[in-house]
């Protein structure tokens, strides 16, 4: 395999995190070509590989634990490419189940665990019913703050909000179905990037705006023959800030004024009232420099 580059971070503008999708076009497909294809994406190098939702299956012989056949194939390939993995898995622990996505980190550790807060009804039927989750932990990462949300999740907004609340920048959507514009919603209000894979074989993406910037639903790294995935790949700045005008623009307009060689305002959404700064010189942070002339966040505006 080839080595996973990572940016040279003297020369990158904004905080980059490179994301890749594999979403599935129906619930289960071999493992081995699943790991095959997670071995040649992080062999190109990105920063962050997603699954979809019980991408195993969910019957009474897919349930494992942490140190079960899935996550430790996958812990190694992480480590080898030095890129996080999240998976989801029907997980065992402590004579529990649980619908779980587990966040594998460069070193093939795991360095956190989400349990879906909602099963879908079905999800309670088995013999052994998947219990629901209690919180939605945000995990740190060497490029920024990652939430997760499972599929039946997306129905209800205090997920959300946790997530929100303990300052996710990204949240990953493993799911058996699309959602589309329901996620939408959640982006626009709570200014994080959304990212989905699932197992209908598309994979959308949220802008911090809550403009959709990918809807992959046909893409030409689709491949019919050998493993039906499909493959989005995605590089997001979460540097990128948004901002109410309330208050700001006094501030803005100074930062603007002295520092307009390091930092722009990409985009003024005059309806809204929010614009947005982003960097434009390596080793320069736009969120950081514009707390430092008293900029408040939108969602801390809003909180």
């Amino acid at each position: 395999s080839l080595p996973n580059t990572r940016p040279d971070d003297s020369q990158q503008v904004g905080r980059m995190v490179r994301v890749v999708s594999l979403s599935f076009n129906q619930n289960q497909q071999p493992f081995e070509k699943i790991l095959e294809r997670v071995d040649g994406e992080g062999a190109k190098g990105t920063d962050l590989i997603v699954l979809p939702e019980t991408w195993r299956g969910q019957t009474d012989e897919s349930i494992e634990s942490l140190d079960g056949q899935t996550i430790s194939r996958l812990a190694a390939l992480a480590k080898q490419h030095q890129t996080y993995i999240i998976s989801p898995i029907d997980r065992s622990a402590n004579d529990c189940r649980f619908n779980s996505a587990v966040v594998i980190d460069r070193k093939g550790e795991v360095s956190g665990v989400y349990d879906k807060i909602y099963p879908y009804w079905g999800e309670f039927k088995h013999k052994r019913p998947v219990l629901p989750g209690s919180v939605a932990p945000v995990i740190e990462t060497d490029f920024g703050k990652v939430g997760i949300a499972i599929c039946f999740d997306v129905n209800f907004p205090e997920v959300w909000q946790a997530l929100d609340n303990n300052g996710a920048e990204l949240v990953v959507w493993p799911s058996a179905y699309s959602a589309g514009r329901h996620l939408q919603a959640y982006a626009l209000l709570h200014h994080y990037y959304i990212v989905t894979a699932t197992y209908r074989g598309d994979c959308q993406v949220y802008d911090i705006t809550g403009k959709r910037l990918i809807d992959n639903h046909n893409s030409n790294d689709f491949d019919h023959n050998t493993s039906a995935v499909n493959v989005t790949r995605v590089t997001l700045d979460l540097d990128r800030g948004i901002y109410h005008t309330n208050f700001n623009i006094t501030k803005r307009d100074q930062l603007l004024r002295e520092h307009g060689d390091k930092i722009e305002q990409e985009l003024y959404l005059k309806r809204e009232s929010w614009f947005v700064l982003k960097a434009t010189q390596p080793n320069v942070s736009a969120r950081e420099l514009a707390k430092q002339y008293g900029l408040e966040e939108l969602r801390h505006y809003i909180a």
